[in-house]
Order: C-alpha cells, then structure tokens, then sequence
C-alpha cells in the first residue's frame, strides 16, 4: 500500500484569517492602481518638454540641515514615507509568526522556503550577468530580489482572475518573508558611516515606544513623537531610516491582553486599519511618483540602457530567476517532505504564481537607489530594466493565470457556498 503524504501544502486557513487577508489585499489592490497611475504620470512628465520641472521638483530640497535632515523631495519618499510601509511590514511579519500561517512550521515551510528561492536565485543570476564587468555593477545584485504585492495584486484585478483563497495566502505570505530578507538586506548591506551613538540613542524613544504600546495605550500624541524620534535617530545612524519602521511595527503587540477594559480591536489591527490606507494610498504611490520617473531617451535611449549588463541582470533575474527560484524551491521542498498540493490547486497554478513574484518595484527601485546613487546612469539603466522585467513578469502571468481563470471560479463559488447558513462558507467549516 502507498505510504500517505506525510502533509497537505496550500491548504485554506481558518475563515477569520481568510477574511483578514481579503481586506488588506483590497486595500493593496486599490494601492496597487494608483502606484501604476503614478509611475506613468512620472514616466510621463520625466520624458515629457516639461521634464526639466519634473527632476526640479524631485530633488526639491526641505528640512532641517543642523539635524541632518534637509532632504530632497525624494529622499523624504524614500526614507520618510517608505518606513510607514516597512512599519506595516514589520507588523504584518510579527502577526504571522505569532498568530498566523508561519506560527506553524508545517504551513510556514513551504513560503519561507520559497521566499529565500526567490531572493537567492535572481541574486545569483544577476551577478551571473554582472560578472565581467566593472565591480561597480555588482553593487546592484539585491535590486531584482523584491516582490511587490501591491503591484501583483493590481495585476490579478486588471485579468480579473478568482484566485483561490490558499493562493492568495500563500502570495501575501511570501510577500511578508520576502519583506523581511529585504529589509535585512538594506540593514546589513546599504548601511554607511555608521554613527553608534546615534544608534544607542534610537533605543530611548524605541523602548518608550515599546513600553506603551505593551500597556495597550494608543494616544497618537505619545506615540508619534516617539516614533519620528525612533526614526530620526535610525537616520542619523547611517543604517536606513525605512529599518525604524520595522523596529516600531515589531514592537506592537499582535495578540490581544484579554482585558475586559481593552477594545475590540487590538493594537495591532488599529495601527493596521489607520496606516494601511495612507500607506498604500498616499506614502507608496508618492514614493513611486518619484523613483519611477526616468527620461528613457527614446528608443535609442532603451536601447543604450539595455548594453548596461545592470539592465540585462534585472531583467532576466526578474523574469527568469524569480519564477525558478520561487517555483523550483516549492516544488523541491513539497516533494522532499511527501507532502502533496491541496486539491483546489495545481502546479501549473504556483508556476503562474511564481512569474507574478517577479513583479519587482517599490523595494527593488529603493535597493537601485541605494546600489547605484539617485540620478546615476546605473540607477536609470536599473529603473528601466525593473519596469520592463515587472512587465514582462506581468504579462507571462497574465496568460498562465487567465487560462485557468475558469477554474478559479468553480473554487471561488465553493468558498462562498453556505448550506448550513450559520455564516461560515461550508469549505471553511471542515478546515
């Protein structure tokens, strides 16, 4: 008799978790669309007649010098609104681990694993393609390792694909482990001059922070000096400013104290309910307004770009190394473990999942940045090479993901069935 897989991969998650995960993949869609809107404005205006105001504007200078802090309208993107980004991040990060899919190492095997395959692979493609040439380039071998969840997501609701609930779990927490490399990333290989004083002093304001948000108290009064005090001191320290998000977002607790004096809605969720709209509808497209612009300089322009082996290493780390990486890793550890694929997918549905992974943009065009220097030729090569990788990544998705939108909705019709009417879909009822 055959031996029984030893476990099943892609299952569906309880019924509360799904619905939370359908409401912040919501509210990524809808920031999803307005990234797009503002990478085209700026890709637009920056190869426009009126282009000169564009990179005016962008590198705008306001601030405070004596503090450090008289940055260029970008640099305030970048380092300012992004760290509202990585706090969700690192909010999103520490809630899985306590109280969702990667609580458990059966359910959190496969995603972690293929998160660390899609970062590893691109990585190693690219410095493939990097190899002979000036050790400049090899700066830049971090850029094609993000995955943007807000962009994929944008994509999924141009196709109007009915994905299934286990894969859009799985995307979101692939999304979250491939946030946390990232953000290890920048910490340990984008720092410069690092300032240990100023280093020592972020601890101040972040355990103030710590030990107020630990008593449940959320006075955006007390808590807000606090965290730009966290985050301008992280700045002056030469590691990342957009890292003191994620400290922050660690920091809150994810599981309610069970008090009877504590509302409803627990301090992590609160936090996530205000600043997940801000983040993906203001503080994200804002910074893509400004990094996404470059003048391509027609087609001999695209052209030149593409002679850069920066360019050459994005794109096929992108397309190629992000769906062997993402896809070759889930299959190796689901066949090494015995495990088999819940029976509402297929393998041809991760594939399709793994070429949406290589939708790379907010964290790649940040990691471009900070390889090559804003305004540098690398950087632009880098910025054309990332949007055309996204959209060959997109567009390769689309076709394996529509194909089999037929059967998405079969599967999305049986999520919603509710025979016994007691308010939970019956498929989530024997999960």
């Amino acid at each position: 008799m055959a031996e029984r897989p030893a476990t099943t991969v892609f299952s569906r998650s309880t019924y509360p978790e799904y619905r939370r995960i359908l409401a912040i993949l919501r509210t990524e869609t809808v920031g999803g669309a307005l990234l797009l809107a503002a990478t085209v404005v700026a890709l637009i205006w920056a190869n426009s007649a009126a282009a000169d105001g564009y990179f005016a504007l962008r590198d705008l200078k306001l601030g405070y010098e004596p503090l450090h802090l008289e940055l260029s309208l970008g640099h305030w993107a970048s380092d300012g609104l992004l760290a509202v980004f990585f706090f969700l991040a690192g909010l999103e990060l520490k809630r899985e681990f306590v109280a969702g899919e990667l609580r458990r190492p059966a359910r959190a095997v496969v995603p972690v694993a293929a998160a660390v395959g899609g970062v590893v692979v691109p990585a190693l493609i690219y410095v493939l393609f990097n190899l002979g040439s000036a050790t400049e380039t090899l700066k830049g071998w971090a850029i094609p390792t993000a995955t943007d969840i807000a962009f994929a997501l944008a994509v999924l609701a141009v196709i109007n694909t009915h994905l299934p609930a286990a894969l859009r779990t799985f995307l979101l927490t692939l999304a979250v482990v491939d946030d946390l490399i990232a953000i290890g990333i920048i910490a340990f290989f984008y720092s410069t001059g690092l300032q240990p004083l100023m280093l020592l002093a972020a601890l101040v304001p972040l355990g103030l922070f710590t030990l107020l948000v630990q008593k449940r108290i959320r006075s955006w009064y007390l808590l807000l000096p606090l965290a730009l005090a966290t985050w301008g001191f992280v700045h002056a320290s030469g590691i990342h400013a957009t890292v003191a998000g994620v400290l922050l977002g660690f920091a809150v607790p994810v599981v309610s104290s069970g008090r009877k004096d504590e509302p409803a809605e627990g301090l992590a969720e609160h936090f996530e309910h205000r600043l997940r709209p801000f983040s993906a509808g203001f503080a994200v497209p804002v910074f893509a307004f400004f990094s996404a612009g470059v003048a391509l300089g027609g087609f001999d322009g695209m052209a030149a770009a593409f002679t850069d082996p920066v360019a050459v290493g994005v794109v096929a780390a992108l397309v190629a190394g992000k769906a062997v990486g993402v896809f070759g890793t889930t299959y190796l550890v689901t066949k090494t473990t015995r495990a088999s694929l819940d029976s509402s997918i297929a393998w041809i549905d991760l594939f399709g999942l793994a070429l949406l992974a290589g939708i790379g943009f907010t964290v790649s065009l940040l990691i471009g940045e900070l390889s090559f220097g804003a305004g540098s030729a690398h950087n632009d090569h880098a910025k054309v090479a990332i949007l055309a990788g996204s959209l060959i990544s997109a567009l390769l998705a689309a076709v394996v993901l529509k194909a089999r939108n037929q059967r998405y909705r079969l599967v999305a019709a049986e999520e919603q069935r509710d025979d016994d009417g007691d308010g939970v879909p019956d498929v989530f009822s024997r999960t």
